[in-house]
């Protein structure tokens, strides 16, 4: 059985900020696969669903993004899914606009998300799927500003690319594709 999280913040006003980018790859993804998220439970929304004679569980946690692993740990939990088939799919505003990075485990770094999602699963031996966002060379405020604010309508085509090549990667996860391979794929 394979889990999916895309990490983000649930109401309407976050919608478009950098920081939901892993709503948005998670959306992709599901739109790829023609399912919706049906269920309501484990601090979040999901749906649950067979590909390739496997169960996936697609997650989207209804959290806010700092509480993130309480939704990951109950749903993991709850379908005794092992960590190293759980797949993560966030920003990250270490890599520039457009990039993609696929990881089979390591530190959350400073993201508050995948902090929480690292200490509730007690591992850091996950993959996950980053999607680049580092701020503009010409941005002067708060991080936490930036990653709050729209995606700029400039950076729209790259972000697009972005999503589809994230959402790819994820696919080819749910598909058994064995994690090396899919960031020798989908990296860069």
């Amino acid at each position: 059985m394979y889990l999916v999280v895309g990490l983000g913040n649930p109401d309407a006003k976050y919608k478009n900020n950098v920081h939901n980018l892993g709503f948005m790859g998670i959306d992709a993804l599901s739109q790829k696969l023609g399912v919706s998220f049906d269920k309501k439970g484990h601090k979040g929304v999901y749906t649950v669903f067979s590909k390739n004679g496997e169960k996936v569980v697609l997650l989207k946690p209804h959290t806010y993004m700092n509480l993130s692993g309480e939704s990951v740990q109950s749903i993991a939990s709850f379908y005794k899914i092992p960590s190293s088939n759980i797949l993560v799919i966030y920003d990250d505003i270490d890599f520039d606009i457009g990039t993609v990075k696929i990881r089979a485990k390591g530190s959350a770094g400073t993201h508050n998300g995948m902090k929480s999602v690292v200490n509730m699963l007690g591992t850091t031996e996950f993959p996950r799927v980053r999607i680049g966002c580092k701020p503009p060379s010409d941005f002067k405020g708060d991080l936490v500003d930036y990653v709050l604010s729209n995606l700029r309508a400039e950076d729209k085509p790259f972000f697009d690319s972005a999503l589809d090549r994230a959402s790819d990667a994820a696919l080819s996860f749910i598909k058994g594709e064995k994690i090396d391979i899919i960031m020798n794929k989908f990296n860069g």
